[in-house]
């Protein structure tokens, strides 16, 4: 039951902030310099014209009757038409979110491959080569630029030594997941591994520039927290108790002190994720990586308003689920803040 309260809390809140999140977006375009009118309109467009494009879009209507449809709209799941592309707004959004949600999942899982272990490492080393180096690479990757490093990492390992290629995204990873799951009829076909290893790889080899370039601050901040955590927890009773019965120090570590460091760690990696996923615009600028932030930028450059709204609602959104989730999955780990 606490639990339950608990998460029915969460949820209204989630609910206020995604209602807050689409008022603003709303406002943005009466705040915002420049018509939309006019880079809808052709340049030679009549007032006449330009009039009945005003009322296509709605604008000659006040502005809460303006809120008021657009809000009914998104309910609907209009978030509006894009006229500079002919299409519903929601389709081309709808169809950027997996290469940024694979991009943020990837710089996460690089996080969490190499942080934790070096925390790790750092916390039982301290004061030697091992914890300094743990440091230095914190600080430096904290204080490097996104958008410098994504430009280095171009420039050394995809220009000049020809490893990586310098953008693109040929094929999704749910693209590459259904070789092996296919249906042909209702029928389910046999699996084709060989397109899926093919696909995989080549995934893997255009998603490793920009999943790097966008987990390296992560990576270093999780390093620092992981250490700090495992500091405090060897020197907790229950470690020095377990010393004295004589437990394997890896055992110690790994199993008792590690595992109650990933709680906070937990918390700070979903809250994370769904910072990449909103702050993944400037690497997916640098690799021309076809999600939600090259749309974003499109779209301001262009002024196409049903786009920027609709990017940015999503993105919102995705964060305030994330958060929910990693709510949710703290109170079962630590029941206590339930109460």
């Amino acid at each position: 039951m606490a639990l339950g309260r608990f998460l029915l809390k969460r949820g209204i809140q989630g609910v206020l902030v995604v209602w807050g999140v689409v008022t603003a977006v709303f406002l943005l375009r009466f705040i915002t310099p420049g018509d939309p009118v006019t880079f809808v309109a052709p340049l030679d467009a009549g007032a006449e014209l330009r009039a009945q494009i005003a009322a296509d879009l709605g604008l000659d209507q006040p502005l809460y009757v303006q809120y008021v449809d657009y809000i009914a709209g998104l309910l609907q799941g209009d978030m509006g038409y894009s006229y500079l592309r002919g299409t519903e707004a929601s389709t081309i959004v709808f169809a950027r979110v997996p290469a940024t949600v694979e991009l943020a999942v990837a710089a996460t899982v690089v996080a969490i491959v190499i942080a934790i272990p070096l925390g790790v490492i750092s916390a039982t080393r301290r004061r030697e080569p091992a914890d300094y180096g743990a440091t230095l690479f914190s600080l430096v990757g904290i204080s490097t630029p996104n958008f410098w490093l994504g430009i280095m990492l171009i420039l050394v390992l995809s220009v000049q030594f020809d490893l990586f290629p310098t953008s693109r995204r040929p094929i999704g990873l749910f693209e590459t997941l259904a070789f092996l799951v296919t249906v042909e009829n209702g029928i389910a076909a046999p699996m084709n591994v060989d397109a899926f290893l093919d696909g995989l790889w080549t995934w893997l080899w255009h998603i490793a520039l920009p999943a790097v370039t966008l987990g390296t601050y992560f990576t270093a901040l999780v390093t620092r927290l992981t250490r700090s955590g495992m500091i405090e927890e060897l020197g907790q009773p229950y470690v020095r108790a377990a010393r004295a019965k004589g437990l394997p120090e890896s055992l110690i570590q790994y199993k008792h002190a590690l595992q109650n460091t990933l709680i906070p760690i937990v918390t700070v990696l979903g809250l994370q994720l769904g910072t990449l996923i909103g702050g993944a615009v400037i690497t997916e600028a640098v690799f021309a990586w076809p999600g939600l932030g090259t749309l974003v930028i499109n779209a301001i450059n262009v002024r196409d308003w049903p786009l920027i709204q609709g990017s940015l609602i999503v993105i919102g959104t995705g964060f305030v689920l994330i958060n929910i989730f990693v709510d949710a999955l703290y109170a079962y780990l630590n029941p206590r803040v339930v109460h």
